[in-house]
Formats: C-alpha cells, sequence, structure tokens
C-alpha cells in the first residue's frame, strides 16, 4: 500500500442504513477495495471509512445497538480518515444543534450543524459550488434533506460555501465532511480526495 501511490486500499462504507450502496460503487469505480461495515471488528480490516447519507438519528441509534460507536469513536480519534456526507456530516460534528431526544453523534470535526436546515425531502436542491481543495472546475452538487455547518471551530476548515456563505463542506485533519451527495453525481472528486488521505494515513 505504501509502495505506490495508486496502489489498492481498502476502505469501508458504514452500512447500517442509508445510501451505502452507492458509496461502495464510487469507490470500487476508483479502484478500493470497498467493503460494507456492520460490526465492530470489520474496523479492524480498513483503512478509512465513508458515512452515508440517510437518517442521522436512525444511524446513531443502530451504531450503538450494533456496539459500532465506541469503536468508531476510537478510530476517528486514532486518526482514521472518514468522509461523512449529509446525515454522515451530522454524525461527525462535534455537536448537533437541532438533535431529537436521546441523539448522540461521534464527533470528531469541530463544527455545529444544524439537521433538515433547508427543509424537506421537497426543498431539496442541486447547485454548483468553488471547492479548490478538489479541483478547479466548479462541482455539481446535490442537496437532499442537507444538514448546514452553523458554526466552524478553530481546528476545523471549511471547503465550500454557498453564495450566501452558509458552510456546506469542511475538513479537520483526515475527517472531511459534505452537507450535499458527490456519490450520486458523475463528479468522484470528492472520494478521491478522501482516498488520497487513506493512502497518505498508511504511509
Amino acid at each position: 500500500m505504501a509502495g505506490s501511490p495508486n496502489a489498492p486500499v481498502r476502505v469501508g462504507v458504514l452500512a447500517l442504513q442509508g445510501d451505502f450502496r452507492e458509496h461502495l460503487a464510487v469507490l470500487r469505480t476508483l479502484g478500493a477495495d470497498a467493503i460494507p461495515v456492520r460490526r465492530p471488528e470489520e474496523l479492524t480490516d480498513i483503512g478509512g471509512l465513508v458515512i452515508p447519507g440517510g437518517e442521522s438519528s436512525v444511524m446513531d441509534k443502530l451504531s450503538r445497538a450494533f456496539g459500532l460507536a465506541e469503536p468508531l469513536k476510537r478510530a476517528i480519534a486514532d486518526g482514521m480518515p472518514v468522509y461523512g456526507t449529509c446525515a454522515g456530516l451530522i454524525m461527525l460534528a462535534d455537536t448537533v444543534i437541532d438533535a431529537i431526544r436521546g441523539q448522540e453523534s461521534l464527533g470528531g470535526l469541530d463544527v455545529s450543524v444544524r439537521r433538515n436546515a433547508f427543509g424537506s425531502q421537497l426543498d431539496s436542491f442541486e447547485t454548483d459550488l468553488d471547492i479548490p481543495a478538489v479541483g478547479a472546475e466548479p462541482m455539481h452538487a446535490v442537496f437532499i434533506r442537507a444538514p448546514i455547518v452553523e458554526t466552524l471551530g478553530e481546528k476545523a476548515t471549511a471547503l465550500a460555501s454557498l453564495d450566501d456563505g452558509r458552510i456546506v463542506a469542511v475538513e479537520q485533519g483526515n475527517l472531511i465532511g459534505t452537507s450535499f451527495h458527490p456519490e450520486v453525481t458523475n463528479d468522484l472528486r470528492f472520494h478521491e480526495y478522501f482516498l488520497r488521505k487513506v493512502r497518505d494515513a498508511a504511509r
């Protein structure tokens, strides 16, 4: 893995709920050995993890029920590269402003997020974003019941914002979070960006 920048890497996609199949397909298209993760022991076999979109409160409950929450928190603290999209961003946020009663996050990203910040699924929308970290060309972004980053802590960096200044992509060390869903478009640059982090961490 360390010998070649393009060597295959094994990465996981949290497969408790949500659109994990789409992420698995994208990662495999990019040459990664991508596997669904549902059990704590599967975390030891991967070099990075994607937390997909879905329903963050359900994902939280299932991660605790399956005994994954604490091992995930340890993996994040130990520096495993993790990319969270939509609900995955909520799971990675240190603070969830409008969490339902009893909802927890894994944490790791020094941000506060608001769930369903744009309204219901009927209020989903698409737009083009400038994201220099992944390339010069604008990225077409799809927002579906998306969260928003309301507060950016000192440790985190904004990667993309809407025209009104609201932050929709962040990074902190080996952690990435986006409000939108790159896995449903043909633009794979965020997944490529994540895989570079996985390869760098493996070295």
